[in-house]
């Protein structure tokens, strides 16, 4: 157990050093400023704020709180007022009837998930993305893992909800615009976080919101190519959202609770992938054992060939170095709700306005629940130790109701990615010593993580056309 590899992380102290540590940084981050208790306790409460900060890892508490059916846990407040410039009162910050109501109408749009349909979408955009990292490599350059991750989900999601490619210059506006955000929203403020009031006002930045305005516009002229055109010229999830209808009125979504909706299928499902292969990719970068492992799974199960639907499948190391990833690096590193009224949670009781913090990443860490916590050994998922899991202390899609429906095409899509991108290029992690994981909206590193390619001696073309 001793040689397993353990990548970059924050060091736990003492809540007031954490507090501190923060401060000195100064960039927000939420991973650093966890005190080490965090990472003990069943049920705690976290430093000192005017709004009081639970935190609950313990699996059946926190199962209570996500399926929450009498509504009193809702999105956290702090949380909504963030991204309500990007995306509205949509289903991932709504709550209660609202929720209710939009999940009922855009539910047979995730039909259009089926993964052997998407999987031709994601076969492609790998096809056109290969070529670009071919050139890249030819060159010599380095390149953003940060970038290249986003550019290449997105447009797998954009095939998929929109049936059209994303231009490379629209990724790398949308990218841009999102680094904005997520580094400036007022959610990631210590000052709110502390000393401001539960369900206060939550004013934004002139920055980020023209940061909002420029991913919406890209949004809109995607949504407006579906609105103006004949009903039946897409078969997509953009076409099965517009014609959704709510079964009491009748009514479909006006275009505004259409950007909401699409916005975020269009932002959740490439920028959560995107975040973890970033951090699998340097993983596999900086451990060369694994790295082998994948490419002689790969090359057993689809030689040098084209990688089928079914060969995917078959990939289990793959698809557990994915899991793996997800674990130690959760996209969505805290999921916040609200003590909308006065409730016990364990053997606490909690006041209205108490933000109840279930934190992904550090149950994924928790000592009770994982042997080695901060090493990766993506063997932890295999069947053999399948007994180790304890049940609820894995959720990097969530848990309950508002599981994350697109955790099957995340899973298959990351698979396919790491799989032909291993096989094809050798990755060279730059300056590894400076890499620190950060949290803002989604785990990323502070600055964004530099490679470079290089085309396998042995690698074919593995183009799928």
């Amino acid at each position: 157990m001793s040689s397993l590899y353990v990548p970059p992380r924050p060091q736990p102290l003492a809540a007031l050093v954490s507090l501190l540590r923060v401060m000195a940084q100064g960039d927000g981050d939420l991973l650093s400023l966890l005190p080490a208790k965090a990472y003990r306790v069943k049920t705690g409460w976290l430093g000192y704020s005017r709004r009081s900060i639970l935190i609950v890892n313990e699996p059946e508490l926190l199962r209570d709180i996500l399926t929450d059916p009498t509504d009193i846990y809702p999105k956290n407040d702090l949380m909504v007022g963030a991204l309500e410039p990007l995306v509205g009162n949509s289903i991932f910050v709504s709550s209660g009837a609202v929720w209710r109501r939009q999940r009922q109408m855009i539910d047979p749009a995730f039909s259009h998930m089926r993964l052997n349909k998407a999987f031709v979408s994601m076969s492609a955009a790998v096809d056109d993305y290969e070529r670009r990292l071919d050139e890249s490599a030819e060159r010599g350059e380095s390149l953003s893992l940060d970038l290249a991750m986003s550019h290449l989900t997105a447009d797998i999601i954009c095939r998929t909800v929109f049936s059209t490619s994303l231009k490379s210059q629209t990724a790398v506006d949308v990218f841009e615009a999102f680094t904005v955000f997520e580094r400036t929203c007022a959610q990631v403020e210590l000052k709110r976080l502390i000393f401001d009031a539960p369900f206060a006002a939550i004013p934004q930045h002139p920055q980020v919101l023209e940061a909002c305005e420029r991913i919406r516009r890209h949004l809109g002229d995607l949504v407006d190519t579906h609105l103006t055109a004949d009903a039946t010229q897409y078969d997509d999830i953009a076409a099965e959202v517009i014609a959704a209808r709510d079964v009491q009125t009748g009514e479909g979504f006006t275009r505004k609770e259409l950007l909401d909706q699409l916005g975020v299928m269009f932002l959740a499902g490439h920028e959560t992938t995107a975040s973890a292969l970033i951090w699998a990719f340097m993983i596999l970068g900086l451990h060369p054992p694994a790295m082998a492992r994948i490419r002689a799974e790969v090359a057993e199960i689809a030689g040098d060939g084209p990688i089928s639907l079914e060969q995917v499948r078959r990939m289990s190391y793959v698809r557990n170095v994915f899991r793996e990833a997800l674990r130690l690096y959760p996209p969505i590193t805290f999921i916040p709700r609200v003590a909308a009224e006065p409730a016990t949670i364990g053997p606490h009781r909690v006041k209205r306005g108490a933000m109840l913090m279930i934190a992904p990443w550090c149950i994924h860490r928790h000592r009770d629940y994982w042997k080695n916590p901060h090493a990766f050994d993506p063997d932890r998922f295999s069947a053999e130790r399948e007994h180790e899991l304890v049940p609820g202390a894995y959720l990097p899609f969530g848990l309950g109701p508002r599981v994350c429906v697109g955790a099957g095409f995340a899973q298959l899509e990351a698979s396919l990615i790491l799989a032909r991108l291993c096989r094809r290029y050798d990755f060279t992690i730059l300056d590894a010593r400076k890499v620190r994981p950060v949290a803002r909206l989604t785990t990323r590193p502070a600055q964004q993580l530099m490679c470079r390619v290089a085309r396998r001696a042995d690698a074919v073309s593995s183009t799928q056309t």
